[in-house]
């Protein structure tokens, strides 16, 4: 961006040298004003990028985040898949304990 403006400034000095101008005064204060517009626009585009490094490094940390609480959430999962397969095995003993004890029941009842 800075370079477009110095070949534009370089050519309107050019043109005016070349046709012949001897009041450089107009054209100086124009230059000047150029270099005051390059200076302001410079700031600006550090500020903007400034600006866009921080909103980068937030993105970052937020992604790093969710990735945390990703790992937590299947962790998560996992001990309740392992807490679901004790209380089925559970069951299942139980329901072998409630069967032994119905079948020693009827016999106990038939005899």
């Amino acid at each position: 961006m800075n370079k477009s403006i110095v070949v534009k400034l370089a050519a309107a000095v050019a043109v005016v040298a070349l046709a012949g101008c001897t009041d450089l005064k107009p054209l100086q204060a124009e230059v000047d004003g150029l270099k005051q517009q390059v200076s302001k626009l410079q700031t600006d585009v550090d500020a903007a990028k400034s600006s866009a490094d921080a909103a980068s490094r937030a993105a970052s940390a937020a992604q790093s985040s969710a990735n945390q609480a990703g790992q937590a959430a299947s962790g998560a999962q996992s001990t309740a898949n392992q807490a679901l397969a004790a209380a089925q095995a559970a069951q299942s003993s139980v329901d072998a304990t409630n069967e032994k004890i119905d079948r020693m029941f009827k016999k106990s009842v038939s005899k």
